[in-house]
């Protein structure tokens, strides 16, 4: 039987039309079966894909001086990545070409087998950074490679305005932005703030289309306000930079505190760095000398064996001492004067600096008299100050021993840093108040605690006067118009054989000014000298003269007379 050509055509559409609605019947069945049953399945596969969450970084706070000055920012930068595992993921798009390497080690100024050879030893890891905290420029034009393989992260970089000016007090941080030195390490925690993260919708090429939510929303750090004078700083710093250079030593120090406060006027040390760049490779030159490094503090110790000798009594005012023939045998050690000073009264025995004269005090002092004064005075205690590394001296077993009580009371066989000489000059400068040093701005001042009687702090604070008078020793250290009151010091060094030697000194000054109503206390401390003329009256003084002079002026300190008027009797 013949079957007719149009039924067997239409059998053949009915049956395509039937297969058609029937693959539609069952891609529609498909599409309600994943919407009602699979729904929240594929939600999820479409968010791994296209949904990313991302830690955001915290800006760190401000640190800035007592005027506001910025002595530490953060800035935005952004740092680039690559996940190596891609280059070896079979399912993954083209990783990176040779070309494409060769332009971005050309833009990170990096040599592109280097690079590759970094990749290859790295190829684990689905993070490694190529370039970290670059700047807005460069991450431009990496952007614009148009690199799928690039990855960007948002993160801040810190940048201090005043350099290696204030770097010992501010510090610095590290690579990740955590404080690793200073201010920057001891306050670290409050200023790093809390990082947060964020969910967004991302392409492709890891760019953010469309923010979703803040989970949880980010803090920045908190800002610190230092007691830190800007203006005091760069001249302690430019004028101890100068000593340096000049007396070709090997480091030194100066410490400046309000005399009233025990606030933190300037902190500077020699050599010093940028913390702007990298750590220097010299570590040394990191370190904060000014609370770490400990020195036998020499004739600076003088006034406070004349403190002990006035409290107990000993000694009046008007005690004169003969000091002939200008030597003295304490057990088997002869004690000398430069030359025989003859008779001289307790401010002559401080303004000439008298060996002979001070270890005839001390002898008449009790075993606990002067260890008393050191202890009261806090130089025998941390300052208060919170910076981080700082160190104390230590008082020697045997003061029992008069040779070892007489050594001490022209500052051998005990230590002390900078800041804690200051904070003890500062007890003479406040008519016997101790305070806690600080270097943070707090709401109030101490109102300190007595450690010496007003009238004896009165009486030391007159003979240190006659210091920079005629006769004294630290002439270099006068500010005209002004009264100055210190004490130099002049202190052998220890030599490898532990012994001490006669070619190598610590230069000292401590002083406060102006003397009737001082507002200023300040310790130069200048290590290893080279030249000929080594002692603290030539080396230290001159750096505490210059940076007073400018200090008093620019704090707007009213001239308070000259020392000329001194008569030497005290």
């Amino acid at each position: 039987m013949t079957v007719n050509p149009h039924l067997r055509l239409g059998f053949r559409l009915s049956l395509v039309l039937a297969c058609l609605v029937g693959m539609g019947a069952v891609a529609a069945g498909r599409i309600t079966y994943l919407n009602i049953t699979d729904r929240d399945f594929l939600r999820e596969q479409g968010e791994a894909r296209s949904v990313r969450t991302e830690v955001t970084s915290a800006s760190r706070g401000v640190i800035r001086d007592r005027h506001d000055e910025p002595l530490a920012v953060s800035t935005p930068v952004e740092s680039v990545w690559v996940d190596p595992t891609a280059a070896h993921d079979p399912k993954a798009a083209s990783f990176m070409t040779d070309a494409e390497l060769a332009r971005i080690a050309s833009l990170l100024g990096r040599d592109a087998a280097t690079l590759r050879r970094k990749l290859a030893e790295n190829r684990t890891r689905e993070v490694l950074y190529l370039a970290r905290r670059v700047d807005a420029q460069k991450a431009a034009a990496l952007r614009a490679l148009d690199i799928d393989a690039l990855h960007f992260q948002r993160e801040y970089k810190r940048y201090y305005p005043a350099g290696e000016i204030t770097a010992h007090v501010v510090g610095l941080t590290n690579i990740d932005d955590h404080g690793v030195e200073g201010i920057e390490l001891a306050y670290d925690e409050e200023l790093r703030g809390v990082r947060g993260s964020r969910r967004g919708l991302k392409d492709r090429r890891g760019r953010v289309v469309r923010e979703l939510e803040f989970l949880p929303a980010g803090r920045p750090g908190a800002d610190r306000s230092l007691t830190l004078d800007l203006r005091l700083q760069y001249m302690a710093y430019r004028e101890l930079k100068r000593a340096v250079n000049q007396e070709g030593a090997n480091s030194a120090s100066l410490v400046m505190l309000d005399a009233q406060t025990a606030e933190v006027l300037a902190v500077a040390n020699q050599p010093s760095f940028n913390p702007n760049r990298d750590l220097p490779g010299n570590r040394a030159a990191v370190r904060n000398r000014a609370v770490t490094d400990l020195y036998e503090p020499g004739s600076t110790l003088k006034p406070f064996a004349m403190t002990a000798g006035l409290e107990t009594g000993i000694v009046s005012a008007g005690t004169m001492i003969d000091t002939s023939p200008g030597w003295i045998r304490v057990v088997n050690k002869t004690i000398e004067d430069p030359r025989n000073k003859g008779v001289l009264s307790l401010g002559q025995i401080l303004a000439q600096s008298s060996q002979v004269g001070i270890t005839k005090v001390a002898l008449q002092l009790s075993d606990v008299a002067l260890p008393s004064v050191l202890q009261r005075v806090g130089l025998t205690e941390l300052t208060g100050s919170g910076l981080p590394g700082e160190t104390m001296g230590m008082l020697p077993g045997n003061v029992r021993h008069p040779l070892v009580r007489t050594t001490l009371s022209y500052g051998y066989g005990f230590t002390v840093t900078p800041l804690q000489l200051a904070r003890a000059y500062s007890v003479f400068a406040s008519g016997g108040l101790l305070r806690p040093v600080s270097i943070v701005r707090r709401g109030r001042v101490s109102d300190g605690v007595r450690v010496i009687d007003a009238r004896v702090a009165a009486q030391v604070s007159r003979m240190l006067e006659g210091v920079v008078g005629v006769g004294g020793t630290a002439p270099k250290a006068r500010v005209p118009g002004y009264r100055i009151a210190g004490k130099t010091g002049t202190a052998r060094k220890v030599g490898p054989n532990g012994r001490y030697v006669d070619d190598r000194h610590v230069a000292f000054f401590a002083g406060f000014a102006p003397a009737t109503n001082p507002r200023i206390v300040m310790i130069v401390i200048v290590d290893d000298p080279a030249g000929v003329k080594f002692g603290g009256g030539d080396v230290a003084a001159p750096v505490f003269g210059r940076v007073a002079a400018q200090a008093l002026r620019l704090l707007e300190v009213p001239p308070d007379g000259n020392i000329e008027d001194w008569g030497g009797t005290i």
